[in-house]
Parts: structure tokens; sequence; C-alpha cells
């Protein structure tokens, strides 16, 4: 029980710094990594879709923005959509790729044990196994991007990550304040 509360506070502290790292990463960097990237980014897309919302997110300034506030836990939740079907995911600039909790990955109709273990993550709690797929899609209140790496991570993660593979793709992820703005 005790190393489940050191992990957490591990996480939350290397959460914060990421948090940080997005905020002040500036638009020449952004556009650098995406050059960078060549041919590794062709397969995704990125795009507005008008619908309803029901991200705890406040109203769009303009098409393509979602604005999340800070929880009381000082980390910011998305409700997003993968493969069509709604997850609560914590949004972790740390995380190199989405990691989805086996719950939630059989919840969007991934066959968890018909995927090989491809490695190991590194987590605060030490080294778990995990499980390499693309998904179709993942949609945060209308910003969509296909063909997503992720990872099902064989651990008690409690909530599923929206890491870099997702994040990267956007324009812009900026926090002011109490508010993260992806676009």
């Amino acid at each position: 029980m005790l190393g489940r509360f050191i992990g957490l506070a591990a996480v939350i502290a290397a959460v914060s710094f990421g948090m940080a790292g997005i905020a002040s990463r500036s638009a020449s960097e952004r556009a650098q990594s995406t050059l960078d990237a060549g041919d590794e980014n062709s397969n995704w897309t990125t795009e507005s879709r008008k619908r309803g919302s029901w991200t705890e997110a406040s109203p769009r300034e303009s098409a393509g923005e979602v604005r999340l506030s800070r929880a009381g836990d000082s980390h910011f939740y998305a409700d997003a959509e993968i493969n069509g079907r709604p997850v609560r995911m914590m949004v972790d600039s740390g995380a190199s790729i989405v990691a989805l909790t086996r719950a939630d990955a059989e919840a969007v109709g991934v066959d968890v044990d018909r995927l090989p273990v491809s490695g190991t993550a590194r987590t605060a709690g030490g080294d778990v196994p995990m499980r390499r797929l693309t998904l179709t899609s993942v949609d945060v209140d209308g910003i969509e991007v296909r063909g997503v790496p992720a990872a099902v991570v064989d651990a008690d993660m409690g909530v599923s990550l929206l890491g870099q593979s997702y994040l990267a793709k956007l324009g812009t992820v900026t926090i002011e304040g109490d508010t993260m703005t992806l676009r």
C-alpha cells in the first residue's frame, strides 16, 4: 500500500514537470520536431468536427480548440473517444504514447489477450509489461487524430494516459493558470 502511494507521488511530480515543459515549449521547437519526424507522421490527420460536447471543457473560442480545467488533484483530464467509445484520460505529457488500462482497452473493443507482450514500460512503480497497438482514432471534443500509437499497460495505473502520440500531433498545447488549451 505504501508503495502505491509513493508511486502515485512520483507520477504526480513527473506529470507536473512535464506539464510545465509543454507550457514553455516554443512554436519553433514544435515546428522543428514535426519536420524531424518525417514520414513517421504520414498516417495521421487532425480535423475538427462540430458536434455536441460531453467533455468537461469550457466552450470553444474557435473551431478545433478544447479547454480543460485543472482538477482538484492538479491534473488535467479529458473525456476522449477512442475508436468511437468514451474513455476518461489523464493528460500526461511525460508519457511518450497513449497508455490504456486493460479495462479501458477492453471497453473500446481491444482483445488484450491476443496482443503479444512487446516490451516493458517504466512507471513510478517499476517496469511493467506492455502490449503495443495502433488505435484507429483518438478524439477529444472534436480534435481527432487517426492511427495513434498506443500501449495497453498490464499494471494498476488507475486511469488511462493521453500521451505524446496524441498530443504531439496537435498544433499547440498550452497551460495558462488552471486551464489547458488543446488546438
